[in-house]
């Protein structure tokens, strides 16, 4: 048989979550979908593969230490926070991949780059706007339009040929999920689809050295649609989390192949868009009278940022005669085991009584450190006794009780210091190498010393 002909076989890829499988399944085993399951056809055997360039293709091997090690070139977008997030700029010829659900604000944070950096040629292609429809949003959202140019096209073909036309310094691409190449016989959006679209951006990026910023949907799960290696393409991946709802968004990084990770952005919706919110404690922090009980702030640290935010309980006797648990922004499993170790530990008795715990600001929390402030809350409810205003809290409670220390206790008492507290509770293990100035460190080593100290 000739080398030169190709095989093809049929494969099974999940529509969801872009896994392959060999036979069909009526459940996907990675995501656990039902019926999500499509037949495609692909290329096997050696057949002539793809002409793909690669930067430095054709060059010898060099040895690590002979490789220059200059800095890349950025490009700020006019948002101090965005540039922050990718670790001082978007980098000439990366490809940026920002994912969120519908609603969340990615069209509306990708349209103000270019309002609020005029002197950069930006190409806007849109695949699910009119133009007159991206003309409306950015006459709401205000800023200069002069050097922005607005396409709407889907097929991958004619929006190549427009970028080697314009020439642009920025180019933005909404979504990834609307775009298709004529050459893959599968519909818009598809497992197919995505990778090649994705792959000829990528080709785009680094041959002509304009950074691309791509917009995606997530799945119901909460992972970017498409294939997984979708994300392995691309240089860098962000991702807006927060309640449509809620007033406040949150952009982190999942992925920076030219920064950290463990950073994030925090965004305001308004009416003329998103505000950067360069300082989220002081929206965070309590807005009501003193006196209420029920309430207590934790010190949390997300990533490398610290910031206070204000954590709310409500106890209650159960009127329907099963207790109810319910918790927003917060892990319901985790609420339930911290009232378990209330009662067996300290001897609070909280199975007769709803408990509902609200994160403020439509946060969703998931550093252990915030438990200490859920237990004091669900206390400060129970006996309807208030906590005072300048006291916060940092602690991981333990199974038996016990109060753990976190990590990078002494930013976050910095931190509360900076902010006005007076008083921060941490654990008795937490060791400082610098006493924190201008707030007392309180240490406890389990639920009921805690109490003692407290509740007087």
């Amino acid at each position: 048989m000739a080398s030169g002909i190709k095989k093809t076989k049929s494969v099974w890829f999940c529509s969801n979550c872009g896994n392959e499988y060999s036979k069909w399944l009526g459940r996907c085993p990675a995501c656990g979908e039902w019926n999500s399951m499509v037949e495609k056809e692909v290329v096997t055997g050696k057949g002539p593969a793809a002409a793909i360039t690669v930067p430095g293709g054709g060059e010898k091997p060099l040895r690590l230490k002979d490789v220059s090690a200059s800095t890349e070139d950025r490009l700020s977008l006019g948002s101090a926070e965005v540039d922050r997030l990718l670790g001082g700029g978007i980098v000439k010829g990366s490809l940026v991949l920002m994912g969120g659900e519908p609603g969340i604000g990615k069209s509306t944070l990708s349209l103000q780059i270019p309002l609020s950096r005029p002197d950069l040629k930006t190409l806007y292609v849109t695949g699910e706007e009119s133009v007159r429809q991206v003309k409306m949003r950015a006459d709401r959202l205000g800023g200069d339009a002069s050097n922005c140019f607005i396409y709407s096209e889907t097929l991958m073909d004619n929006i190549l040929e427009q970028i080697k036309e314009t020439a642009p310094d920025l180019v933005i691409v909404d979504s990834v999920q609307t775009m298709y190449c004529q050459r893959v016989e599968s519909t818009a959006g598809s497992v197919t689809q995505i990778k090649e679209v994705a792959a000829s951006l990528l080709r785009t990026a680094k041959e002509s050295g304009i950074p691309i910023i791509l917009i995606g949907h997530i799945t119901k799960e909460g992972a970017i649609a498409g294939p997984k290696l979708l994300e392995h393409i691309v240089d860098v991946v962000l991702q807006f989390e927060g309640e449509n709802r809620g007033a406040y968004r949150v952009l982190r990084s999942i992925k920076n192949r030219f920064g950290s990770t463990s950073e994030l952005a925090v965004f305001e919706m308004t009416g003329k868009g998103l505000r950067e919110v360069s300082n989220p404690s002081e929206l965070l922090i309590p807005v009501h009278e003193d006196g209420l009980s029920g309430t207590a702030i934790s010190a949390m640290l997300d990533g490398n940022r610290p910031f206070m935010f204000e954590v709310q309980a409500l106890v209650s006797s159960a009127v329907y005669g099963t207790a109810q648990r319910s918790a927003t922004g917060f892990d319901v499993r985790r609420l339930n085991m911290l009232l378990a170790v209330l009662e067996r530990r300290a001897g609070f008795k909280l199975a007769q009584k709803d408990v509902f715990l609200n994160m403020a600001g439509g946060l969703k929390i998931t550093d252990p450190a915030c438990d200490l402030a859920v237990v004091v809350s669900v206390l400060s409810s129970n006996f309807d006794y208030p906590i005072p205003k300048d006291v916060c809290f940092a602690g991981e409670v333990g199974l038996s009780g016990e109060i753990r220390p976190v990590s990078q206790a002494e930013r976050r008492a910095t931190e509360a210091a900076r902010l006005g507290f007076k008083r921060i509770f941490v654990s008795s293990y937490t060791h400082f190498d610098r006493k924190p100035e201008g707030v007392e460190v309180v240490k406890v080593a389990d639920i009921p010393a805690l109490v003692r100290n407290l509740f007087k």
